[in-house]
């Protein structure tokens, strides 16, 4: 049987890792470390500064972060309100959902994001493909 070697920080021979070492390691934000790689699911810590905002983009399997650090603002489609997370706060985007992600505060965040392995950022949704089918 083939294994399948890991590629984030975790796996392999090592099982265990501290948000402070790699905020130490990775220096000044923004920064983006894989912490878990395999063939079902990624984890990637994603620490940007206030105002460094990702694209608006979507994708074809739900996403969902946990804020462990500072303040972010979420857009997601079909919500009229925005999500103000802070750190302790999960935030689900249904799949096919656009979703616009925009720290805020005075410090930088850090969240945890996790979707399944080899999903990525999707900007144009040829029609039919919407989060309703529209």
């Amino acid at each position: 049987m083939a294994t399948t070697m890991p590629v984030g920080l975790l796996g392999g021979e090592t099982w265990h890792a501290r948000v402070e070492d790699i905020k130490r390691r990775k220096g000044t934000a923004p920064w983006v470390e894989k912490v878990v790689v395999n063939e079902q699911m990624s984890g990637t810590l994603i620490c940007q500064p206030p105002g460094h905002d990702t694209d608006r983009h979507y994708h074809l399997t739900d996403e969902w972060w946990v804020v462990l650090e500072g303040e972010i603002d979420w857009q997601i489609e079909g919500r009229t309100e925005i999500v103000h997370a802070r750190a302790g706060d999960i935030v689900f985007a249904p799949a096919r959902h656009y979703h616009h992600i925009r720290p805020t505060g005075d410090r930088p965040s850090i969240r945890l994001a996790i979707t399944p392995a080899g999903e990525f950022h999707r900007h144009d949704r040829p029609a039919g493909q919407g989060p309703n089918g529209v």
